[in-house]
């Protein structure tokens, strides 16, 4: 196994795989990041986290703490990952609620709100969230960035989940295809 381990300003982040392909296609990802007032300063630390690391981060902002409308900002994240402009994208604010729910309404859009690691870790296995939405105010800065490094590690599963993400992603009123399974 091989083990990549960066530190950036006091934190550690490692990025585990039996592959350096996964470590390459992983550093080469292009990740959009936006925030309301609330999200700011965790947004700033962990796009300059990510860019230390040699990911792609284009920060749609916002770019102080004076207060915004938080849809202005995430909305553009969340079309921009929808147009597959970015792989993924993350967003802030105070509980990151309401950002999951803006992201969330964008087609092709699967934003998780993550608040521990296990959280981020599903969120992909099971549900291959394209975006993650965190609270500021809600969990330590260490806390979001080791939920940022797994969501960004962690593959999608695949398997039973894929029939269940074509039903999130069905036309309301149609039927995603049927796949003859077991599902627990």
């Amino acid at each position: 196994m091989i083990v990549i381990e960066a530190f950036h300003r006091g934190y550690p982040l490692a990025a585990t795989n039996g592959s350096c392909h996964f470590f390459d296609r992983m550093i080469s990802m292009k990740i959009a990041i936006g925030s309301d007032h609330a999200g700011f300063r965790y947004k700033d630390k962990i796009r300059d986290v990510l860019e230390d690391l040699g990911y792609s981060v284009t920060d749609f902002g916002t770019h102080s703490e004076e207060p915004v409308d938080y849809p202005l900002f995430i909305r553009p994240v969340a079309e921009a990952v929808a147009r597959r402009e970015f792989e993924r994208g993350i967003v802030l604010g105070g509980s990151g609620n309401g950002e999951a729910i803006v992201a969330n309404r964008v087609k092709g859009i699967r934003c998780a709100l993550c608040w521990n690691e296990e959280s981020a870790r599903l969120s992909r296995q099971h549900n291959n969230a394209n975006l993650i939405s965190l609270g500021q105010r809600m969990i330590s800065i260490e806390s979001a960035l080791d939920i940022v490094r797994i969501w960004l590690e962690t593959p999608f599963e695949g398997g039973r989940h894929q029939h269940r993400i074509e039903l999130i992603d069905a036309p309301a009123g149609s039927e995603a295809p049927v796949v003859k399974t077991q599902t627990p």
